[in-house]
């Protein structure tokens, strides 16, 4: 069974507790993915994402990735047609150090013109990777053909 809860600022909270687990899972889902992009921010969403793993006002990248790692956890995220999803997964024990990382990305991040000229490069190299699989692409085709002109 699971909980949800609404914060008096807006914030949608779902949780459920599985007792015999000893892990946790903390995302922060924002309702905007590629399909709410136009051709003059079209992959906004997926830059966005990356960017916000390149530092904060608190922490290096270097630091955002230590802080999961020494604690045995993973950090990391996906942008969809939807939405885009930032997401630890760790021990129970370390809940309230993956949410202050999450929490830290999401809203001290930095965009350092160094970083995002660099992420530019990574996106276009992963853009070709995906362009090299048939198997993810045919989606594509398939979305363009029936949806036209609309994202």
């Amino acid at each position: 069974m699971y909980k949800r809860i609404k914060l008096e600022n807006g914030i949608r909270v779902v949780c459920e507790r599985i007792p015999y687990l000893r892990s946790v899972s903390i995302g922060i889902w924002v309702g905007t993915g590629s399909r709410s992009e136009n051709p003059s921010n079209n992959g906004i969403s997926h830059f966005i994402e990356h960017m916000l793993f390149k530092g904060t006002d608190n922490r290096s990248a270097r630091e955002i990735a230590d802080s999961i790692d020494s604690i045995g956890g993973q950090l990391n995220a996906f942008t969809g047609k939807e939405c885009t999803c930032y997401y630890a997964k760790t021990l129970d024990s370390h809940a309230d150090i993956a949410l202050d990382v999450l929490s830290d990305m999401f809203f001290n991040s930095r965009f350092e013109e160094k970083d995002i000229e660099i992420e530019k490069k990574v996106i276009l190299e992963e853009i070709g990777m995906y362009e090299d699989s048939p198997e993810e692409l045919v989606h594509d085709i398939l979305s363009e053909t029936v949806w036209r002109i609309t994202p």
